[in-house]
């Protein structure tokens, strides 16, 4: 057993790494931690093979779990917190066990969360991280509102007995919920089994409970009324809609309820809903005679029919919004990613309707084997056109119709230069950005000399580069030597990382503090001196106290020192550096106080062994060190200096701004569409994890690969990949793209030699404001009857000018095409009828306002 009761490292490791494997369970707990006390814990256990050289030091012992970094207050963690980035995921048992060896931080709660599962047909397990938050209240007085969390697994049931306990309802009263939304519309919940997921209802529902009357009615009356819903029907089986005395003047104008972080459907819901020919295909019950609910691919015609009767509800010219509960459930069934009220991408809902609708729809009852085959030299409009007869042998639907087009794939084995060419259909091309070369990070510097505050300063460094680079950013600004930089991640009061020179900056995360220290020699020339880190603790009295535990204090600093240095003198030095712990004058910056230390301070240590007071050579930077560049590691000191407990009281890191601070980003960087394209269509070489299997070599290779566009569809969805991920950070591509409203020219990009003029308008557009993992989704959309321009906000619809959509923050767009095209795969018309249709193109674009 280690010391304090804990197991031994290796037992520690071993059993939390099998936790950490643990399937989920329905119903089973799971506990939220900070990844930084857990990335702290793993360097002390050496959890990871690669990181075991601090494996049991006592300066990176992680103390308590403490997830104070999770928490926006002592009830409700953060939004927008994303799974292994920011927190970990450990069971019940695992939990328990790092608690009995660690401990929780004092006046913090477990944050405890179920599993749930989620889907109906597909069954899929999750840990329900974000709980329901319901508004809770009675009938008698609603402006009384209390707002508690539930777990979608919570049933009915359980929420009634809370709110009876929260406003304090006799055992003996008859009670029961009703759902009440924005209208004053009423819905009972009269199955109490029923879970929250079931019920549907969503992030801040607003709960009544009512109580009976002593004569035995309701104050309600009976639950066959539905006040103010035009058809009822319990649990979402009905759309509600508004029961404003202002009707849309104009179908298409109908706004949708935020249903709680769905404003990514709404924006896709919307822009699909103005693409005329696939609205009309649904408003005359087309789709009734193509229904394929016995398609194995499919979802049983459940989306087609949802999606359906939310396109005749905003199409009616009835409503000014309307409750899109019924759609989301059924999107929920089958696709369980959706079914809770997290913020999700706009793209990847639209790709799974596009999908759904299509397997739904799917004409081709069954489908027949087809043994696909390479060019082998054949000419490309031979190969074209075969892999198209392919493609709608097995797929042929209105979707298909309207959104499929068709790739041209070469790939080039770089040994035997084989060459393969295939034609593979799309739904939507998924276009990279020219991505940004810079970002910004802040850091602060801590000078050698310890009157200078630490200062703040923001750089602008390269995206992809190294922990050299940002020295140099800083020493440009600073006037300090980037060779006498030691770059550290500070973290709970100790080093957390301490980063070699050639790492990448990828590894900086946006929220790790970054502390850059002056030195006083060249960390990588100067072999005669040795780097210390140096944390503070609170000094006890208590004999034969296990500094293990001993809680940290104020900022960590490096220090250097001549290898031969003796202890006495060490203690000497490090007393200079920290004058200010036991200075009795207020001015922390006086320089008369300092002098005076520096003279005559001496510094007595708690040693009687005559021993200490000996010359003791340190250990050698290399028999403890991480690298090269970290100059001596984290291990060169094994105890830390012990202040007196007064010292430690309001010790607040105060520091000076750099006027780097007050930087105004420069304007984002300005691309043209024409560029997105240029960039899919470009050569590039495939990666190391996804080669290519070449048939001549009997081998993988890492062939280059090219891909052209063969032919586009009538609707042609392009998804701008706006989100970077790395495996330290997830990141927002804000560079703006230049777009047309009006003829836009696809012509160019088409290889086929027989494509004519290929021209569209903007008719839609779908945008997001803010960053990764959170923001809001709007639409803008041109009606189909008027041509006039509108903006969808959830709930709210109201006019847009073409110049708002110019200006706007934007993600998404869609432009119709005004004249008929000529290289529609193999004939001169779009298939399937639709020669009078709209040419619709969707693309999307996010543009930030400064």
């Amino acid at each position: 057993m280690a010391e304090g009761g804990a197991a031994d490292l290796d037992t520690q490791r071993g059993e939390v790494a099998a936790q950490l494997k643990t399937q989920l369970r329905k119903g089973d707990t799971w506990y939220l931690v900070d990844s930084h006390w857990f990335k702290q814990w793993k360097k002390y256990v050496g959890f990871d093979s690669w990181d075991k050289y601090q494996m049991g030091d006592q300066i990176v012992y992680p103390g308590p779990v403490d997830n104070s970094g999770l928490l926006r207050d002592v009830l409700a963690i953060k939004e927008h917190l994303i799974d292994e980035l920011d927190y970990i995921l450990v069971p019940t048992e695992g939990w328990n066990k790092l608690v009995s060896w660690y401990g929780l931080m004092q006046g913090q709660e477990p944050i405890a969360r179920k599993v749930v599962e989620q889907g109906m047909f597909v069954k899929h397990c999750k840990v329900e991280v974000y709980l329901t938050e319901l508004k809770l209240c009675e009938d008698s007085n609603m402006d009384n509102v209390i707002t508690r969390r539930f777990s979608k697994a919570d049933t009915i049931d359980v929420i009634e007995k809370e709110m009876r306990k929260l406003f304090s309802i006799q055992e003996e009263k008859e009670t029961r919920l009703w759902n009440r939304y924005m209208s004053n519309t009423f819905e009972p919940l009269n199955k109490p089994d029923s879970t929250i997921q079931d019920a549907g209802l969503y992030q801040g529902q607003v709960l009544v409970i009512e109580q009976k009357n002593e004569d035995g009615s309701w104050p309600r009356g009976s639950t066959n009324s539905s006040y103010g819903l035009p058809s009822y029907h319990p649990y979402s089986n009905s759309y509600d809609y508004s029961d404003q005395s202002r009707q849309s003047e104009r179908s298409g104008l109908s706004g949708l309820s935020n249903l709680g972080n769905t404003c990514f459907m709404n924006s896709a819901v919307q822009c699909l809903s103005n693409i005329p020919p696939l609205t009309d295909y649904f408003l005359k019950d087309k789709y009734t005679e193509e229904l394929n609910e016995d398609n194995p691919l499919g979802m049983k015609g459940e989306i087609a029919k949802a999606y359906a009767e939310l396109i005749k509800q905003l199409w009616s010219g009835k409503y000014s919004y309307v409750t899109p509960r019924p759609f989301k459930t059924q999107v929920g069934r089958f696709a369980p990613q959706f079914s809770g009220y997290q913020q999700q991408d706009s793209h990847e809902l639209l790709a799974f309707l596009l999908d759904g609708l299509h397997e739904d729809l799917n004409r081709i009852r069954k489908k027949p084997y087809i043994q696909l085959k390479d060019a082998n030299g054949r000419p490309d409009k031979v190969v074209a056109e075969e892999a198209w007869e392919n493609h709608i042998k097995r797929n042929d639907s209105i979707i298909v119709d309207i959104f499929h087009g068709l790739f041209k794939s070469t790939l080039v084995c770089p040994v035997c230069s084989k060459i393969s060419v295939t034609f593979d259909p799309f739904c939507y091309l998924t276009l990279p950005l020219p991505m940004k070369k810079e970002r910004t990070l802040e850091v602060y510097l801590v000078r050698l000399d310890p009157l200078a505050k630490p200062t703040q300063y923001k750089l602008t460094v390269p995206k992809v580069g190294y922990i050299s680079d940002l020295c140099t950013s800083l020493s440009i600004l600073s006037g300090v030597h980037a060779e006498k930089m030691i770059v550290t991640d500070i973290y709970n009061h100790r080093f957390h990382r301490i980063f070699a020179t050639n790492e990448n900056l990828s590894s900086i995360m946006e929220r790790d503090d970054i502390y850059v220290f002056e030195v006083a020699v060249n960390r990588v020339e100067d072999m005669d001196h040795v780097v210390i880190p140096v944390h503070l603790r609170e000094k006890y009295k208590q004999t034969g106290y296990n500094h293990t535990s001993t809680p940290l204090f104020g900022q960590p600093f490096l220090i250097a020192v001549p290898r031969t240095l003796s202890e006495d003198k060490l203690y000497n030095m490090l007393l200079l550096r920290l004058w200010y712990l036991t200075c009795e004058c207020r001015n922390k910056n006086c320089r008369s106080c300092y002098q005076y230390w520096e003279r005559n301070g001496e510094m007595e240590t708690d040693e009687q062994d005559d021993e200490s007071s000996q010359d003791q050579e340190l250990p050698s930077e290399n028999e403890n060190s991480q690298s090269e560049d970290s100059v001596g590691g984290d291990n060169e000191l094994e105890n830390g200096v012990d202040a007196p407990q007064s010292s430690t009281k309001s010790q607040q890191i105060d520091f000076d701004k750099h006027e780097s601070m007050e930087y105004k980003p420069q304007k984002k960087a300005f691309f043209k569409l024409n560029d997105c394209i240029e960039l899919f269509t470009t050569k590039e070489k495939l990666g190391a994890e996804d080669p290519w299997y070449c048939p001549n070599c009997k081998q993988h290779q890492q062939a280059t690969k090219k891909l052209d566009l063969w032919s586009l569809p009538p609707v042609l969805v392009v998804h701008l990949k706006r989100f970077s991920y790395s495996r330290y950070m997830r990141d927002k591509l804000d560079s703006l793209v230049d777009f047309p409203l009006r003829d836009l020219d696809m012509s160019e990009f088409l290889i086929n030699p027989n494509a004519g003029p290929c021209l569209y308008d903007l008719i839609a557009v779908s945008n997001h404001y803010g960053g990764m993992g959170g923001g809001h989704y709007t639409a803008y959309a041109k009606n189909k009857d008027d041509g006039k321009w509108y903006n969808f906000d959830d709930s709210s619809v109201s006019p847009a000018s073409e110049d708002q959509i110019v200006v706007s923050v934007l993600i998404s767009e869609l432009h119709e095409h005004k004249h008929s095209q000529t290289a529609a795969l193999t004939s001169d018309e779009p298939a399937h009828g639709w020669k009078d249709g709209i040419w619709n193109f969707p693309f999307n674009q996010i543009r930030y306002n400064s």
